[in-house]
């Protein structure tokens, strides 16, 4: 007989650190509803959480569902500002089904989302948070140039509103 040896799977599939996983990263979503969405962290929890719900490594995420439609310099104004509405979106997920990017952006999303998990569960908190996040995603969309900390927050937000090219 063949002795085989036990296969570290830890190697092929290796953890994504909660270190990484800071709130304003920018991450790709590849599993659900929303796989190949763009979307920040709000908030991160680790492993050892204390809700029944989320035993296991999970953030709280915001995103855009449906971007903003191409823009040319000859549109009038309001013809851009109809044609840059988006839809966000805002959900639980777990660590392992989103991938981090080398982007963050410096957008504040924690005061929007209080961070509590039964604000969310009820369905008109949910539409008001959501609400809210299409304010802030389209203000920043339209006011990405003037609103610069740094160059880095910079990138991470004209990355953040490019569609994902696949």
């Amino acid at each position: 007989q063949v002795q085989r040896t036990p296969i570290d799977y830890t190697l092929r599939f290796p953890r994504i650190t909660m270190a990484i996983l800071k709130s304003g990263k920018v991450v790709i979503v590849l599993a659900g509803r929303h796989a190949g969405k763009k979307a920040i962290v709000v908030k991160s929890y680790d492993e050892n959480a204390t809700s029944e719900k989320f035993r296991f490594g999970h953030c709280l995420i915001a995103g855009i569902d449906k971007p903003a439609r191409k823009v040319t310099k000859s549109m009038s104004k309001a013809k851009i500002e109809k044609r840059s509405k988006m839809k966000p979106f805002i959900k639980y997920i777990n660590v392992r089904h989103i991938m981090p990017t080398r982007y963050t952006v410096d957008m504040e999303l924690k005061k929007v989302v209080s961070g509590s998990g039964e604000e969310l569960s009820v369905s008109e908190s949910k539409i008001e948070v959501k609400k809210t996040l299409k304010k802030i995603f389209e203000d920043r969309y339209l006011n990405q140039n003037s609103n610069v900390t740094s160059e880095k927050k910079a990138a991470g937000s004209n990355y953040f509103f490019q569609r994902l090219r696949f």
